[in-house]
């Protein structure tokens, strides 16, 4: 007999063992039927024997204080070679309670199971045999067939699901035995674990009856509690909008009270308005009155040039005669000159005084041109009064023209007599008391032009207060639309609320339909139990080949259990359904058993 290689036995046992392993834990977690925890014994003992596995053909690494063997460094690859893999690493990381690179592997192995991708992992591992080289012998399994083997088979574990809890676990200090009682067991002990199986699902459907119930419950008591608080927000809106309808009744009455206000506001300042314009008609004619007493003034004083002129001509007679007077008639010429000069300061008095006049007259003008069309008339008058200051301006040019003329004549009568120098003077004392006389109608005029002002500017302060008593309405014009439109949305969420409460009542009573619903099938469900207690139910791994066709079970021809007899068929032989006493609906039944109901059925008819 040839020795066969010690560590190809190895690999055989350890893949053997990973082969049990895998199916044990495959088979127990579908019969369970929930998520695995830690405390799992055959999820346990897996992780021993994935642990022997990447253990075997491990190379020594020597170092200054001790011998280095552990799986953390091939594992620590994963990282690497697979970009998703670097969460698990890290987090296997940050864990506190671990500290040796064996409680890191067993950890990230724990999280790789969890992620369901264990076996894409060491997939990439087994791939990269140049890197795995570093760390295992040429004869180890992960370098070897049965590795990739290994790796085919993790590809199931991806239908369990596992819920570990790595951080309280102490996986430093585990001891990794592979507990073979596991899959070395009797007859009677594998008959025990499927009834107790059976009963366990039994068990199952009772809990998720029972759950099913407390939730239907449960959501029925939670739907009342929101019956309840619509209810109450739904009175509570119906008085918000009794509010809302008081304030807009409110608003209401105020707004028309407003309005008649502003009725009376209006007719109040349409009646100032034709007092002022009565008032101003009345000044306008006053001022004309005064105009005309001006022009008549101007008129007598053309009149009394022309008779100088006539004296002048008499005088140029009586030169000849007059020279020897000449002496005194230049001392008297001396004092026509300073009282012509006093005069001609007086001129300029008078010509700033009208230029005053004239920016008094356009700031009116201006300040007039923002005002309402009733103040048009206004405007004009004032555009009469400017031509008339334009009149006398040109009269006064005319005055000066011939002051300048008389200058001239003075010049040329320095010969006259001295009775001519006293009629002069005499005529000088006439010209200046009609200068003062001129004078006090002007400061007339300033007072009148200074009331004119004051009118106006009392004009436009009731103007200005009107236009905010407007801006004001219109204000609350635009809080009364607001509000209205708030009302409008307040009726339209009304309205949604109650669509909400029809809804949610329609609602309860299909919860009820379906809540009797449930307990009937319930009912149906126990009934079943009760009737199928009585037959014996075929277990799958007894039956190899069908009862009626005596075919093979494979792949291709599936097993099916008979409702009624409780045997195992293939699905030709088992493809017909018929209610049974136990279950009102149909359910599958063999053909043999679909005959004899058949003629049970038409022996029972009349």
């Amino acid at each position: 007999m040839a020795t066969k290689d010690p560590t190809a036995v190895e690999r055989a046992n350890l893949l053997n063992m990973a082969k049990l392993s895998i199916k044990g834990l495959i088979e127990s977690a579908l019969s369970f039927g929930r998520t695995l925890d830690s405390d799992y014994p055959p999820l346990q003992q897996f992780f021993v024997v994935m642990e022997h596995c990447l253990k075997h053909g491990l190379k020594v690494r020597k170092s200054f204080l001790s011998y280095n063997k552990t799986i953390w460094g091939p594992l620590e690859l994963v990282e690497k070679l697979y970009p998703e893999a670097e969460e698990i690493g890290a987090s296997v990381r940050d864990l506190p309670g671990l500290k040796t690179p064996l409680g890191r592997a067993r950890a990230w192995l724990r999280l790789a199971l969890m992620q369901k991708k264990m076996a894409d992992y060491l997939r990439c591992l087994i791939i990269q045999r140049d890197l795995l080289s570093e760390f295992y012998e040429y004869h180890a399994l992960m370098m070897e067939e049965e590795g990739a083997v290994i790796v085919g088979l993790l590809v199931g574990l991806n239908v369990i699901d596992a819920n570990l809890c790595v951080k309280g676990e102490d996986l430093d200090s585990q001891v990794g035995v592979i507990d073979f009682s596991m899959y070395l067991k009797n007859e009677e002990d594998i008959g025990n674990k499927e009834r107790n199986v059976q009963i366990a699902a039994i068990l199952d459907q009772k809990n998720y009856v029972e759950e099913l119930n407390r939730q239907l419950n449960s959501t029925v008591s939670s739907l009342h509690s929101r019956v309840d608080s619509l209810e109450k927000s739904n009175t509570k809106l119906i008085e918000e909008l009794a509010i809302a309808k008081n304030n807009i009744i409110k608003l209401q009455e105020e707004n028309h009270q407003l309005r008649s206000e502003n009725k009376l506001i209006l007719m109040k300042t349409q009646q100032h308005l034709e007092v002022t314009k009565v008032d101003v008609e009345t000044e306008l004619q006053t001022y004309k009155h005064s105009r005309q007493g001006l022009d008549e003034m101007y008129n007598e004083a053309r009149r009394q040039l022309r008779d100088e002129s006539q004296l002048r001509q008499d005088v140029e007679n009586e030169l000849a005669v007059q020279v020897s007077m000449k002496h005194e008639i230049e001392l008297a010429m001396k004092l026509l000159e300073k009282d012509i000069h006093e005069k001609q300061d007086t001129l300029i008095g008078l010509r700033q005084q009208l230029e005053e006049v004239k920016a008094i007259n356009i700031e009116m003008y201006q300040k007039l041109q923002g005002s309402e069309d009733g103040l048009k008339e206004k405007n004009e008058i004032i555009a009469r009064l400017e031509e008339k200051t334009n009149k006398i301006t040109a009269a006064m040019r005319q005055l000066e023209q011939r002051l300048q003329q008389t200058e001239k004549a003075q010049m040329e009568a320095e010969d006259e007599d001295e009775k001519y120098l006293q009629e002069c003077l005499s005529k000088s004392d006439s010209l200046q008391k009609q200068i003062s006389q001129k004078e006090k109608q002007l400061v007339q005029l300033e007072t009148d032009l200074k009331i004119e002002k004051e009118w106006r500017q009392t004009l436009q302060e009731d103007l200005q207060k009107e236009k905010d008593a407007l801006s004001h309405l219109r204000n609350e014009t635009q809080q009364i639309v607001s509000l209205k439109k708030e009302f409008l949305n307040l009726q339209d969420e009304n309205q949604q609320l109650k669509k909400i409460y029809h809804e949610q009542e329609q609602a309860l009573q299909e919860l009820g339909n379906k809540l009797s619903e449930s307990k009937l099938k319930i009912e149906d469900i126990k009934e079943a139990n009760k009737a199928l207690q009585g037959l014996v139910w075929l277990k799958d791994k007894e039956a190899t080949h069908c009862k009626l066709c005596e075919k093979e079970f494979s792949l291709s021809k599936r097993k099916h259990h008979c409702r009624n007899c409780g045997e195992i068929f293939c699905n030709a032989c088992s493809d017909n359904e018929l209610p049974l006493p136990s279950s009102p609906k149909p359910v599958r039944v063999c053909d043999s058993c679909h005959a004899l109901l058949i003629q049970r059925c038409s022996s029972n008819l009349p």
